[in-house]
């Protein structure tokens, strides 16, 4: 076992696979070059020492030519690993991932494959409403791509090699407060973790129970699964006892963890920091409202980011984003219901 952070857990994960395949490499913005951070957050430096930089490529700020090279490639047979500065620009490369990467398995009648990763740093940290949003829920509504969000060190090698080796194309959602890298980032917090040395892979579609509880359910995915298990900790002191769930994945959605736990708690509440409207919440919600509405003994509560950009001001945005005490508010609410 090696102690790592996130940041450093994704590395490990892209060299081993680079090793192992010689089809895979990377590129990206400020992917690995002199005096620069290996991306926007230190994940990939030092990657083009050990693997040269016809493997490791630099690209342009140009991310409708990085998704262009990457669809390209992977359709051709390799494996690109493609590394964001921000997920918000995944926009500039709509027409790339939702009409090309997600359809030419489909369209070619299985006959063509596009095993290509997006890696997407999310989330609010004091950067504004162009480079702090949380997009997973814009790329699940997608057919053909796939959607995950590793939350640990753990999971986050264990994904991420999953990934590279998965026939479709795959966008990964990475924290930025969760890093744990060298870039210093204001209300960052430590997920080092144990990580194998060894090789191996977390399949898609299974979902983490962090913390087991009887009388409420949480499901909340990166931050918010940190955010929702200190809250439970300060509910389980008011005798309120809270079962959280990694989802780990949007896409596949491991429903099944979720109704196993409803089984015992009766109640539900999703927290995401995406927006409220919309949000991978609300498909959760509603499914498990058509398929297991007899379990439940209360309304579904969902806890999500405001429906408005994100703002600058650090006092806007910590109103803006789901807070711990938020979620421990919404928590007593429903077991007066």
């Amino acid at each position: 076992m090696a102690l790592l952070s996130i940041a450093d857990a994704l590395k490990l994960a892209i060299a081993e696979e680079m090793r192992r395949d010689p089809l895979v490499f990377c590129l990206g913005e400020d992917e690995d070059i002199p005096g620069g951070m290996g991306g926007a957050f230190t994940v990939t430096k030092g990657l083009g020492e050990e693997f040269g930089y016809e493997r490791v490529l630099n690209t342009p700020i140009s991310e409708i030519m990085l998704a262009g090279v990457c669809v390209g490639s992977a359709m051709m047979g390799m494996r690109p690993v493609a590394d964001l500065q921000y997920g918000d620009f995944l926009f500039c490369m709509m027409d790339q991932l939702v009409n090309q990467a997600a359809k030419m398995c489909y369209m070619s009648g299985g006959k063509v494959h596009v095993p290509m990763v997006m890696r997407a740093p999310c989330g609010a940290s004091n950067r504004g409403a162009q480079h702090a949003q949380s997009l997973e829920s814009f790329f699940t509504h997608i057919p053909g791509l796939k959607v995950i969000c590793p939350s640990t060190a753990y999971d986050a090698k264990g994904l991420m090699k999953q990934a590279i080796r998965d026939d479709n194309p795959v966008l990964v959602f990475e924290h930025k407060l969760l890093y744990g890298s060298k870039r210093k980032e204001k209300d960052a917090i430590s997920t080092i973790g144990e990580v194998p040395e060894d090789d191996y892979v977390i399949e898609f579609g299974k979902a983490a129970v962090r913390r087991e509880g009887k009388d409420i359910t949480i499901v909340a995915n990166l931050m918010m699964s940190y955010k929702a298990l200190e809250a439970s900790q300060l509910l389980e002191q008011e005798g309120i006892s809270c079962e959280v769930i990694d989802p780990r994945t949007l896409v596949p959605f491991d429903y099944d963890t979720v109704v196993a736990s409803l089984q015992k708690t009766g109640r539900l509440m999703i927290v995401h920091e995406d927006t409220y409207h919309c949000g991978w919440g609300a498909q959760l919600g509603s499914w498990i409202a058509e398929n297991h509405i007899f379990l439940l003994d209360a309304p579904i509560v969902r806890v999500a980011a405001y429906d408005v950009p994100i703002p600058f001001s650090p006092i806007l945005e910590n109103h803006v984003i789901p807070s711990k005490d938020r979620i421990v508010e919404e928590a007593r609410k429903l077991m007066r219901v």
